[in-house]
């Protein structure tokens, strides 16, 4: 019996992997949390399937489902949104399941940052504006950021900034973030993203909190800041596909099939 956390994607049925469609229908036991998965992710469970509801149980509730199937030589899908390796819980769980001697492993889904990009047509890095991408969080009613990990850390590098379970402090988000990046600088929010109740809003960070409140967006939906996120970028070449660059690459290419018919 195992314990198999899948990553559930952004909610949309079809986002999942075919290894974590194939584990949803040989599990006896499914647990998920209702609030931000799409209804036809269970859909993929055979038949009988006992499911579970765990967005209100704590992980000692959760433990004893885990536990009583591993007892019953049960296996279980353990659906997590996103994907396993964000803001998902896993250590806290594998920990709980290590002590009862309860086997698991983890597959990986389609993460929310990549789904809400998707949305929105948009790629997180473009050559010589940004190179790199920050996913984080902010602490509300939540478990506290490390001093280290100030927003403001992160902003200094000019990296494309992605924001988790943070849309309620969009305002505050916003004004803070304006010292690096400044009041004009794009700002994309993804609601749902994948869903058939997806929304997806484009702004500034000087107007982007009035277009949240307005939608009345608290939830399930991811913030993206940062040049990159500016529609129809004008960017340089990537110099993957630098035409001298493949020139050269053919070239050699040619010479070293000489080479090696002679």
């Amino acid at each position: 019996m195992t314990v198999h956390f899948i990553g559930a994607g952004p909610g949309a049925a079809d986002l999942l992997t075919v290894r974590a469609v194939n584990l949803l229908r040989e599990s006896a036991v499914c647990l998920y949390a209702g609030t931000y998965l799409d209804p036809g992710v269970l859909a993929h469970c055979a038949p009988g399937t006992e499911l579970v509801d765990t967005q209100r149980l704590d992980l000692d509730q959760i433990t004893g489902h885990f536990v009583r199937a591993h007892a019953a030589g049960l296996d279980v899908a353990r659906l997590c949104s996103g994907d396993p390796s964000l803001y998902s819980a896993l250590t806290e769980q594998t920990r709980r399941l290590d002590a009862h001697g309860v086997p698991w492993d983890i597959t990986p889904g389609v993460p929310a940052y990549a789904a809400a990009a998707a949305a929105l047509g948009t790629e997180l890095t473009v050559p010589e504006v940004v190179q790199s991408v920050v996913l984080t969080r902010t602490q509300a009613r939540s478990t506290a950021m490390p001093e280290a990990e100030a927003l403001a850390n992160f902003a200094a590098t000019g990296a494309t900034l992605v924001l988790h379970l943070a849309i309620t402090r969009i305002r505050v988000l916003a004004a803070e973030l304006i010292a690096q990046y400044g009041p004009n600088c794009p700002v994309a929010v993804v609601y749902r993203a994948s869903q058939p109740e997806q929304l997806a809003l484009r702004g500034t960070l000087a107007d982007i909190a009035d277009q949240v409140e307005s939608a009345g967006l608290r939830q399930a939906a991811v913030i993206l800041v940062g040049p990159a996120m500016t529609p129809s970028i004008d960017c340089a070449q990537s110099h993957l596909y630098d035409p001298a660059r493949v020139r050269a690459a053919s070239e050699k290419a040619a010479g070293l099939g000489s080479d090696r018919a002679v």
